[in-house]
């Protein structure tokens, strides 16, 4: 980077997820990108549950990083050490960039997030998976968050005839700052499906990988037994921070995300900028990530060209939408709570393909 000839400033982008590839795509007409990330295509994870009950869907969630950027340049490499003056990849390579943007996100249990790096290992492993859902009669899901009822509603929709079990200590479904009438729109439409709900009780986790088949046979804190013959874990956002260090490192709060200021600057930082997932500046959501990245784009576009002044990023309100299948759930949104018909058509239905597919100029990568 420090020898580039290129008059125009260097932007690093470190990690391609939904933040990173919205950054990178803003910046690519003013700055010299680059985008680091150790897989060959972004994984539309929004979309991850439906490719696991319909693995037709794996057609559709994967796009070449290769077509996201038309003058930038994208490097399939880890990075093992970044300290907000340096950037260290697997290969050796160091980068020194002007701006550096921090987009590394979350890690998640398997298939919700997958961690290879070969495409066709990923594709692999989901279509395993889904085998062993297929030949399941009983499904234990752990975790009554978005992710747990997502995955309930996309079973059901497919399989009807499966047992699915939603367990969780705490008391009710949907954690978070959401109206009560959602919660009782999807409680109506869960048992309408005939979802299990097993709430308010500690459970020990089965022994068992999760999305693998096994006797699954655990008790809840109130002596009941719970059987399955699989399970998924639905729950456990962990920001993937691991590789910071010096001043990034100790910007980290006690959960591991790191501290950003208004207007998404790493704390102590004038330069370094983290979205996304591993950013303490609002929920983790692909939404909120992608929202995120394109303010950086905006900002980092008026430091180098002094055309209008950085913005500070104004976390969302409670908006979620939570299909239950193409055709069910319900969402939050501004002007209230909607129902089935709204959830398919601003998400269920197409899992927000489209947008990505835009995105990247390009169909989605095949095989």
């Amino acid at each position: 980077m420090s020898e580039q000839t290129d008059p125009r400033p260097s932007v690093l982008v470190v990690g391609g997820g939904y933040g990173g590839i919205n950054a990178a795509k803003a910046l690519d007409d003013v700055a010299e990108v680059t985008l680091v990330d150790p897989t060959e295509a972004f994984t539309h994870n929004v979309a991850a549950w439906r490719a696991l009950v319909e693995p037709e869907w794996l057609d559709r969630i994967f796009f070449p990083y290769e077509h996201l950027l038309k003058r930038g340049r994208f490097v399939r490499d880890r990075v093992v050490a970044a300290d907000g003056r340096e950037v260290t990849l697997g290969s050796g390579e160091r980068l020194t960039p002007d701006y550096l943007v921090l987009a590394t996100g979350s890690s998640y249990p398997f298939p919700a997030k997958v961690d290879e790096p070969d495409l066709a290992t990923t594709r692999d492993r989901i279509r395993n998976a889904h085998a062993v859902l297929r030949d399941a009669e009983r499904v234990l899901l752990v975790g009554a968050g978005p992710s747990g009822l997502e995955l309930a509603g996309e079973i059901k929709a497919y399989f009807p005839e499966k047992h699915v079990t939603v367990a969780d200590v705490a008391s009710d479904i949907l954690p978070g700052p959401y109206a009560p009438e959602l919660r009782e729109e999807l409680h109506r439409q869960l048992d309408k499906l005939g979802v299990e709900l097993r709430l308010g009780s500690p459970l020990d986790l089965p022994t068992a990988e999760p999305a693998t088949r096994a006797a699954i046979s655990v008790r809840t804190g109130d002596g009941d037994e719970l059987t399955a013959d699989v399970w998924y874990r639905c729950f456990g956002v962990s920001p993937a921070t691991g590789y910071l260090r010096g001043a990034l490192a100790q910007a980290r709060d006690e959960r591991g995300y790191l501290r950003v200021d208004g207007q998404l600057r790493v704390d102590g930082q004038d330069r370094v900028f983290a979205i996304g997932d591993m950013a303490d500046a609002d929920l983790n959501m692909a939404g909120r990530a992608g929202m995120q990245g394109k303010l950086i784009g905006a900002n980092i576009r008026a430091m180098i060209t002094g055309e209008g002044e950085p913005a500070d990023y104004q976390p969302m309100p409670p908006v979620i939408v939570v299909p239950l299948g193409p055709e069910g759930g319900a969402g939050q949104m501004p002007d209230g709570v909607k129902g089935p018909e709204a959830a398919a058509g601003i998400k269920g239905r197409s899992m927000l393909v489209e947008m990505y597919s835009a995105l990247f100029d390009a169909a989605p990568a095949q095989g």
